[in-house]
């Protein structure tokens, strides 16, 4: 006859048990039954002699924290970093940054359906995956006809963690490239804090004034920063 130690005993490694099979539970409950750590847990697949998948999820989620709580934290964790877990290898780790660059491209997919370019809301939010857990301050230009019809997209610079070298030469280069008659300016604050710099609103204004001697009118400027935004059309900085 089992004790009723003995039976809590094997109740609780049952539970366990349980806990390291997420695999299992999610074919029997479906991914929205299963954690963050579980769900890392399918893509590591094996664990070590001492952590079980689960666990380096869990210690992949510790490490990722230094960036940003929870799961949106993993796009800034660099290969070696995650390479650093007892085991992860190489093959392990471009997973996961292969499905972190798959969640932001998903992000950015469904912005795009409410994309309305008359609406820095939108804008923002369609730019906003993909900027916001950038380390380095990247500028884009969108270009657009008289009709507020997309042109083009560009990347025009990608800077250092607090800068970006840029001047209004750069903008308009591209923008008469692509013959566009208004222009959007967008670029991200890596330390997630929106509000312009001195520098910025000094831009901001060069680029304006340019245009109007060009006959292009800079329609906003957009600063992404932690899943915030800021727009100098919404605050009343351009005409």
């Amino acid at each position: 006859m089992i004790s009723l130690k003995s039976k809590n005993a094997f109740l609780h490694e049952g539970e366990r048990q349980n806990e390291s099979m997420p695999y299992e539970r999610f074919l029997k409950y479906g991914a929205d039954s299963l954690t963050d750590a579980e769900l890392l847990a399918i893509i590591i697949r094996t664990g070590t002699g001492k952590l079980s998948a689960v666990d380096i999820g869990k210690r992949l989620l510790d490490k990722s924290e230094k960036y940003e709580r929870g799961l949106s934290g993993l796009c800034h964790l660099t290969k070696d970093e995650i390479m650093a877990i007892p085991g992860i290898g190489e093959v392990k780790a471009v997973k996961l940054m292969c499905i972190s660059e798959l969640s932001k491209r998903i992000a950015k997919s469904d912005a795009i359906k409410r994309l309305r370019f008359n609406s820095p809301k939108s804008i923002a939010s369609y730019f906003m995956e993909e900027l916001c857990h950038e380390e380095k301050e990247q500028v884009h230009l969108l270009c657009f006809n008289n009709q507020l019809e997309l042109l083009c997209e560009e990347l025009l610079t990608v800077g250092t963690v607090n800068m970006s070298l840029l001047s209004v030469r750069d903008v308009f280069v591209a923008a008469l490239k692509n013959r566009a008659v208004n222009i959007v300016l967008i670029h991200n604050h890596p330390g997630g804090d929106p509000y312009p710099s001195s520098a910025d609103f000094n831009l901001t204004e060069n680029i304006r004034k340019a245009g109007e001697l060009l006959e292009m009118r800079l329609r906003d400027h957009i600063i992404i920063g932690n899943h915030r935004y800021y727009s100098f059309k919404e605050q009343g900085n351009l005409n």
